[in-house]
């Protein structure tokens, strides 16, 4: 089911510190994943028009529910997490899975105001830029927040909990807490691996603009609204947030960035007045179609993630992928749902066993091409010294 409200209902005390699309608009699309046992609430987040699916996925408990990885508590979103508990019981866990991913971890203060008889669990090691703050200065309830790891793990005799990582950023720690869900064999993830679909996402049905400012050629080119719009434009928005700047798309110089706005049918704050700082000078196509390989959908590790946290730490990866397919739980495994993009995704101990291969036997953290940006990024950091050559804990 679809949730939409008026636009008073779907602020949130965070947005205006960050330019982050929508601007303290937010629609979501709840859906049940998994009959009586999985839910999915899903909202856009993105700087401007690169906006990208963030979930939480609510799981039930024997004694009510668990949120893994909130978003924004809108009005919709607090009114259908009620209905579920009227359904299933009241919210026991709130759980902040990442040490890093600040859309992640935005949210969970304003959530835990929701539900002030939850228990609120965070990943280890939790960092602020540019100052690390304690967390109770950043809004989590001082009296009710625990770590995982370190203090016990929620709901452990139904629940399997495994780390990814730590990993020294040199900014900060990068860590992930996976968590199975034994009752319905669906594993939770965070920003690890995705699967990315060939159409867009079920919620940009809501406002399609993001697909369709990109899906354009030039800054004067009105926003049209078409299925083969609507594909090339998620496409460009899915290659922005895996590679930030994919070997296509180039930047347009200020006398033509300023010659094409404020044309006809752009002057209005949905086409940003015709400010278009993009120019596609190959296939966004061909590009897209390299990125989800000749299965769309299916479990790969996110670009960004590959070139810039675990260039040189892929053991720790590989690792990770291993337990999930021979660990406590492993022979339960039959879903992944990721913190973002398509969910739930088919999966099995034998699947994971196969992508820890594939990803052995293949180039790693590669220079060339989409990866080329993401590599001189890394390099840069490399040598300032902000990022460790060797950055396992």
């Amino acid at each position: 089911m679809a949730q939409a409200d008026n636009a008073a209902d779907q602020r949130w005390p965070w947005w205006p510190l960050l330019p982050l699309y929508p601007y303290g608009r937010r629609r979501t699309l709840v859906r049940e994943l998994i009959p009586g046992q999985l839910w999915s609430f899903e909202q856009l987040q993105g700087i401007f028009y690169v906006a990208v699916p963030i979930r939480m996925t609510v799981a039930r408990l024997r004694d009510g529910l668990l949120l893994y990885a909130p978003v924004a508590p809108t009005g919709e979103v607090l009114r259908a997490l009620r209905d579920l508990e009227q359904q299933h019981g009241p919210v026991r866990s709130i759980v902040l899975p990442t040490a890093s991913g600040l859309e992640h971890k935005l949210p969970v203060p304003a959530m835990a105001r929701a539900f002030p008889e939850a228990q609120v669990w965070v990943t280890p090691g939790q960092w602020s830029f540019p100052l690390t703050l304690p967390p109770a200065w950043l809004g989590f309830p001082a009296g009710r927040t625990r770590v995982l790891g370190e203090q016990g793990f929620p709901h452990d005799d139904e629940l399997v909990w495994l780390s990814l990582g730590p990993l020294d950023l040199g900014l900060g720690r990068f860590q992930e807490f996976s968590c199975l869900h034994r009752a319905s064999g669906a594993l939770l993830i965070t920003d690890a691996l995705v699967a990315i679909s060939s159409d867009p996402p079920e919620l940009f049905e809501a406002d399609p603009t993001p697909l369709l400012f990109h899906a354009r050629e030039r800054g004067d080119q009105p926003l049209q609204d078409t299925p083969e719009q609507r594909r090339r434009g998620w496409q460009r928005l899915a290659l922005f947030a895996s590679f930030l700047r994919p070997e296509a798309l180039q930047v347009p110089s200020l006398r033509q960035l300023l010659d094409q706005a404020f044309g006809p049918g752009c002057r209005n704050a949905r086409s940003y007045f015709g400010l278009y700082p993009f120019h596609w000078s190959g296939s966004s196509e061909q590009a897209f179609d390299r990125l989800i390989g000749s299965q769309p959908g299916r479990l790969q590790v996110a670009p960004v993630l590959e070139r810039l946290v675990f260039p040189r730490a892929r053991a720790v990866l590989l690792r990770w992928l291993r337990q999930l397919a021979s660990g406590p739980g492993a022979s339960e495994l039959r879903w992944v749902v990721p913190a973002h993009y398509d969910a739930p995704v088919p999966a099995s101990a034998e699947g994971m066993a196969q992508l820890a291969d594939a990803i052995e036997a293949r180039p790693w953290a590669t220079d060339g091409g989409n990866w080329a940006y993401l590599a001189r990024l890394d390099r840069l950091l490399l040598r300032a010294g902000v990022v460790p050559d060797r950055p396992a804990l």
